[in-house]
């Protein structure tokens, strides 16, 4: 016995009800209730849907569906670390290395010279601006693509909304920055130190703002073939 097209409906509407907000997991929690419907069926073929539902999401435990919620979450922030982090290697690799090295010999040249803690807060100032303008922006692009799907998917979320994290990454810096004065360029280590943070930090930004959300369509094909239906 074999649930009709509007138990499973009903089954998407439970999990959403149970506060599974992404589709994908909703989907994957409602193949798990069918296929556990239907055993209990082959048993109890009698049993009403409502009946062999209830049992099925009681397997869940007290706590429902959020241990289920929390591995997914876990395995997507795995996979979206795979997808920074690899982003991350091209840039030391030729030919974006070049790039890479042009930006530190920027920040090194500027951070050498007398005006250092001019340099220092100009520079925080333009990253900080530019991210938060890129913040704005994805979150609004998220916003279309949800209405315009009316699915969320946890992946998605992560690529439009994960860059926070690197925010405030960048923001934990604000008092270091405010107070780099010009005995930095009569210390080589905190000099080198600075030039790397910046550096590193630039990229952070530029990979979680820019880079991953541009390929957000390709990675969200390889992660859900369902997603380009």
């Amino acid at each position: 016995m074999k649930l009709t097209e509007s138990q499973i409906q009903d089954l998407y509407a439970f999990t959403r009800k149970h506060y599974v907000e992404h589709y994908d997991l909703q989907t994957e929690l409602v193949d798990h209730l069918a296929n556990d419907i239907e055993t209990m069926w082959l048993d109890q073929p009698k049993l009403s849907f409502e009946d062999a539902r209830d049992k099925a999401f009681k397997k869940f435990g007290i706590f429902g569906f959020m241990e289920a919620i929390e591995e997914r979450q876990k395995a997507m922030n795995k996979r979206y670390r795979y997808y920074f982090w690899n982003e991350l290697k091209q840039w030391f690799r030729v030919p974006q290395i070049l790039a890479t090295l042009s930006l530190f010999c920027v920040f090194y040249l500027a951070f050498s010279s007398s005006y250092v803690g001019v340099f220092s807060v100009a520079f925080y100032v333009l990253i900080f601006l530019w991210c938060a303008f890129k913040s704005i922006q994805l979150n609004r692009q998220f916003r279309k693509r949800k209405e315009a799907s009316s699915k969320k998917w946890l992946l998605e979320e992560m690529i439009f909304k994960q860059a926070g994290g690197i925010s405030f990454l960048f923001l934990s810096q604000v008092y270091n920055v405010f107070n780099v004065t010009e005995e930095f360029v009569d210390n080589i280590y905190a000099l080198v130190g600075l030039t790397l943070l910046f550096t590193l930090l630039t990229l952070f930004n530029y990979i979680s703002f820019q880079l991953i959300p541009d390929k957000a369509e390709e990675l969200l094909n390889e992660t859900y073939p369902e997603f380009s239906l």
